[in-house]
């Protein structure tokens, strides 16, 4: 082979592999407007708490409580660019690409049927060049979501604290590496218009931990492990014992107060965090102080069951009226409500079916929805940005396209509307006297034993 052509050849692979890069940061950054603005429609509030720099050699400890909901919140709010670790069997020859797009690296598990020992060490290189490169990682410490979402942190894997000294090693200790803590705190991950707090821990400086660790490694990386679970959950509502996990979760939302979903609650987000942590935090430490309300609290719930109701919808029938300016509000913005049943609503129902059926754990439903809506949906929509120019002009489709999210907004208010009227009918035409009187009994003395 001539050396002119040579010389050509590993021009043009050279040019291809750097056009293939730009290529993918655009999409990057596509993609991550996309969902940040999705988000912002999809959480009715985003809290974050000591907001990170943007680029830094840190190693970040995140809880998963919300499955891929996790990475996603926190890629488009916490600022730091990061590179996340994902479980390898989520990789397919379709998802490959994308999660690539998304910054995600694969991590192997014993459960995945490969040599994990090998795989992970060609991760933990691709880890140490991100971190060298001033670049973050961000590490789902419990290493998997559970089904039912419980205010509760699972113990922590080692392979953050091995990463991070992985990294130093690399570079001689030459290089700053960091480690800190995440906390997400969702009111109800899988619900729509929904809240969410990110809090962030203080770094801790791993370079400290050397003559530590030169002397006994694995000692060092146990230390600093149960230090980031420690930090960690001070970042979170964490109950100590998972069984009680459902009976915190209940008081919370008898006072009305806290972190759990109820769309009436207009209290600021710290305020109601604040609340639930203080609450969990005293049962941690006097759990028989709430013993005598166990039986009651359960006995409530037993009562709503039996009558096909819950919580939110029986408290929202009996203190919250519906009035005329709602009805004629609904009204008047129907044509916009069609708008978005049209170009939002029917694409949602046909993903939302897709994704029940195929996905059969239920923690993944609400961040699967979302990225296929933001997928599918925001192409559909962005053909048309480029479509109607010729039809309606420039300035007209920019409009149209973006009142698409609005009309969304309201198609789903609309429908929450209309099966909230239907409800409270509902349970108007029950005898509920009894069971009200209960929940208020329940309200004072959990009123009561947080006062004490």
């Amino acid at each position: 082979m001539p050396k002119s052509f040579q010389h050509f050849l590993c021009e043009l692979i050279q040019n291809g592999l750097l056009l293939l890069l730009s290529a993918m940061r655009i999409l990057y950054f596509l993609f991550f407007l996309s969902l940040n603005y999705t988000l912002r429609l999809y959480f009715r509030k985003v809290k974050v708490i000591n907001k990170p720099e943007r680029f830094s050699s840190t190693i970040y400890v995140s809880n998963h409580a919300a499955s891929f909901m996790d990475p996603l919140l926190i890629a488009a709010f916490n600022r730091a660019v990061v590179f996340f670790m994902t479980r390898s069997d989520v990789f397919t020859a379709f998802t490959r690409p994308i999660f690539w797009m998304a910054h995600m690296l694969p991590i192997y598990r014993q459960r995945d049927g490969v040599n994990t020992k090998e795989k992970n060490q060609e991760v933990f290189k691709k880890s140490s060049e991100i971190l060298l490169k001033k670049r973050s990682l961000l590490i789902f410490g419990e290493g998997l979501t559970d089904d039912v979402f419980i205010r509760r942190l699972k113990p922590l894997k080692k392979g953050a604290v091995r990463i991070g000294f992985t990294a130093l090693e690399s570079c001689n200790w030459t290089q700053d590496i960091y480690l800190a803590t995440v906390g997400c705190n969702y009111s109800d991950p899988s619900r729509f218009r929904s809240d969410v707090v990110i809090r962030n821990s203080e770094k801790i400086r791993l370079n400290e931990f050397r003559t530590e660790f030169e002397d006994n490694p694995n000692k060092i990386i146990q230390e600093l492990t149960a230090r980031l679970e420690a930090m960690l959950k001070k970042e979170l509502i964490h109950v100590n014992d998972e069984k009680f996990a459902e009976f915190t979760e209940r008081m919370m939302l008898i006072q009305r107060k806290g972190m759990p979903m109820f769309e009436e609650n207009t209290a600021p987000i710290l305020e109601r965090w604040n609340y639930s942590n203080n609450l969990v935090e005293d049962f941690n430490a006097h759990p028989e102080k709430y013993a005598p309300l166990r039986a009651p609290v359960q006995d409530y719930f037993e009562g709503l069951k039996i009558r096909n109701i819950d919580d939110q919808t029986l408290y929202d029938a009996t203190h919250n009226k519906i009035g005329f300016g709602a009805y004629l509000g609904q009204l008047l913005l129907l044509p916009i409500f069609l708008f978005g049943a049209i170009h939002c609503g029917l694409f949602y129902f046909a993903i939302k079916r897709f994704v029940e059926a195929k996905f059969k754990r239920p923690v993944f439903w609400g961040s699967t929805k979302l990225v296929m809506m933001i997928l599918i949906l925001g192409n559909l929509n962005l053909l048309l940005f480029f479509l109607l120019p010729q039809y309606i002009g420039a300035w007209l489709t920019l409009v149209y396209f973006l009142f698409i999210p609005f009309s969304g907004y309201i198609f789903h208010n609309g429908l929450t509307f209309w099966r909230r009227v239907t409800v409270n009918r509902k349970i108007r035409s029950m005898n509920v006297s009894d069971i009200l009187k209960e929940r208020l009994t329940l309200n004072e003395k959990i009123t009561n034993l947080t006062n004490k």
